[in-house]
């Protein structure tokens, strides 16, 4: 990538980060409601060393960090560059302070225009590659900033706002029709082909390592549903006792819904005879048409159970995907909550509403290696005990939507924006 162009990408990612703060208090900036979430400072500043220990460190002379303790205080999970503050206090850091953050990321911001500014550097190829990923790992923080203060914000009996839609706001306001008729793509299988050769991707292109490396599969016949499952269609699998009933769930996936006791997605609420949900742009109407989000993998496993149907699996899903023209999506600011099916395409909602849970292990591709040394950790080491989630979400950013991407969380998580598409056998 030339460098006026990475520079320039980098600068524009870094401020989208610190322009989704904008609606934020102070108060705010601290929040985690629980272990798996982390508060907006925290990503802020996180994202702010990654740059600062893979490429300012080991590639700028002299370089001085503010403060010795963020290298601990700020490490995620990267055993191989030390110890890592307790994930599930994050939220206790009330220093550094916010404005010390801030402070930070203009340090890290100023030191990586000058690197990329030369030109000369010994290291410019690996300076670029280890930037570009920089840039996507911070793109994926800014998707969790969202689903992890939506989280946060809901443990609040007083149900935050963090940003009001616009009053004709499509996805919130009551749908003048029903979605797209459901209907069933058939596909013919065979052997086809997934994945990404990162080396032959061309030089704008970015593609995470686990897409890699493409490699031939094959899949029987078999058919997907042109659209996401909405609100109405699941509330039936609730009003038909879908979770009292264990013959639809996993094993596991029973033994969480006792244990959690769950009766409904994440967000719903009745209340008064009216359906509700709580959205970041605070609590709405439970529009029916509306893609059903907010879903575990298991909730999602069950529901296609007794739909009679089933997910389907991250190599249907990328096939089917490729068979029809790919347009890039943008990430919309005043778009945090998914609408419904429309459009003429085969498949719809394939990356703008909701990510879709797939059947599928998260395993790596037959020949994946990772990176040697800590970098190598980013993907890598996660791949056992999480499923693969396929497609986009309202709140995914544009260079995250593409065919080959592969998501993956536990199937027990459900406060990512995720839905699910049907599948069956042809």
């Amino acid at each position: 990538m030339p460098d006026e162009s990475l520079l320039k990408l980098y600068t524009k990612t870094r401020n989208q980060s610190q322009l989704a703060c904008r609606p934020l208090v102070t108060e705010d900036f601290g929040l985690q409601a629980e272990a798996f979430t982390s508060p907006p400072k925290w990503h802020l500043a996180h994202t702010s060393w990654f740059f600062e220990t893979f490429l300012l460190k080991p590639f700028v002379a002299h370089y001085r960090t503010p403060n010795e303790q963020y290298q601990v205080l700020f490490n995620s999970y990267y055993n191989g560059v030390g110890e890592q503050f307790t994930r599930g206090r994050r939220g206790l850091l009330s220093r550094p302070t916010v404005d010390e953050v801030m402070a930070y990321r203009a340090h890290v911001d100023q030191a990586m225009a000058h690197l990329l500014s030369d030109a000369n550097h010994p290291q410019r190829d690996t300076i670029t590659t280890r930037c570009r990923l920089g840039i996507e790992h911070e793109q994926q923080h800014q998707e969790l900033f969202y689903t992890d203060l939506k989280y946060s914000l809901a443990a609040n009996p007083l149900y935050p706002t963090y940003s009001n839609a616009p009053p004709d706001s499509p996805h919130l306001s009551p749908e003048p029709a029903g979605p797209a008729d459901l209907q069933w793509r058939e596909y013919t299988g065979g052997v086809v082909t997934v994945g990404v050769d990162t080396d032959q991707a061309g030089a704008h292109a970015f593609a995470f390592d686990n897409e890699s490396p493409a490699h031939s599969s094959y899949l029987n016949p078999y058919a997907l549903a042109n659209r996401l499952v909405t609100n109405a269609e699941f509330q039936a699998f609730v009003d038909d006792g879908g979770y009292q009933r264990p013959e639809f769930w996993l094993a596991d996936g029973w033994a969480t819904v006792q244990q959690e006791q769950w009766r409904q997605p994440l967000y719903w609420q009745d209340r008064d005879g009216r359906a509700l949900q709580f959205t970041l742009h605070g609590l709405q109407a439970r529009l029916p048409h509306q893609a059903v989000c907010h879903l575990s993998g298991y909730e999602a496993d069950a529901y296609a159970s007794w739909a009679g149907a089933r997910l389907p699996t991250e190599m249907e899903w990328e096939s089917a995907a490729r068979a029809q023209p790919f347009t890039p999506t943008e990430f919309e600011q005043d778009k945090l909550h998914p609408g419904q099916a429309r459009g003429a395409e085969p498949l719809l909602q394939l990356y703008d509403d909701c990510w879709q849970w797939t059947g599928s292990a998260y395993r790596p591709y037959p020949g994946f290696k990772a990176s040697p040394g800590a970098i190598g950790e980013y993907n890598g080491k996660f791949m056992a005990n999480q499923w693969v989630l396929r497609g986009g979400s309202c709140v995914s950013q544009g260079g995250h939507v593409r065919p080959t991407y592969r998501n993956f969380f536990y199937p027990q998580d459900r406060w990512q924006f995720s839905g699910l598409r049907l599948a069956r056998d042809v």
